[in-house]
């Protein structure tokens, strides 16, 4: 018999979670005139183009986005990126993705945001799994989930129906 997916976040959950997220970013970089948020393809991605016109309108900040792929299976493969990575060279950097579960691809994407030199990097992730195996945290959480290892965290993003689900 097929398990039953367990609700864990509504589409209205998971804005008001994104509009407190956006504000302790304004908070936590008031000073600055722009932010660049590197998202992690495919959901960070989806992730970051939620938050970013919440935090450009309480904030005034500017907020530019670089999308950045990486190969999971070897995450120290040279990445993609979108844009000019050599823009993050002085900024304050902002990395998004969806799930933190080991830390794996968080960490090998600060590594190569890490490259260049930035003038500060925080992390932002929608649900944190807590399941580290890897020396990094988020910096901002939308929600903070337990689970086991044989739970799966879902994440859909679909215009005006964005859902949290625990598989």
């Amino acid at each position: 018999m097929p398990q039953e997916r367990l609700l864990v976040l509504d589409h209205e959950k998971i804005w008001q979670k994104l509009r407190r997220i956006a504000y302790q970013l304004y908070e936590f970089n008031h000073e600055e005139e722009t932010l660049t948020f590197v998202a992690i393809e495919r959901k960070g991605v989806f992730l970051a183009e939620r938050i970013k016109p919440i935090l450009e309108d309480i904030s005034g900040i500017k907020v530019e986005l670089i999308n950045l792929a990486m190969n999971k299976e070897n995450p120290n493969d040279n990445p993609t990126w979108n844009g000019d990575p050599s823009l993050l060279n002085g900024r304050s950097v902002i990395l998004v993705d969806d799930v933190l579960n080991s830390g794996r691809t968080l960490i090998y994407a600060a590594r190569h945001i890490l490259d260049y030199e930035v003038k500060k990097l925080t992390t932002v992730v929608l649900v944190d799994r807590l399941h580290r195996r890897f020396p990094i945290k988020a910096d901002f959480v939308g929600l903070t989930l337990s689970t086991t290892f044989q739970d799966h965290i879902a994440v859909e993003f679909e215009e005006g129906n964005d859902n949290v689900y625990l598989d």
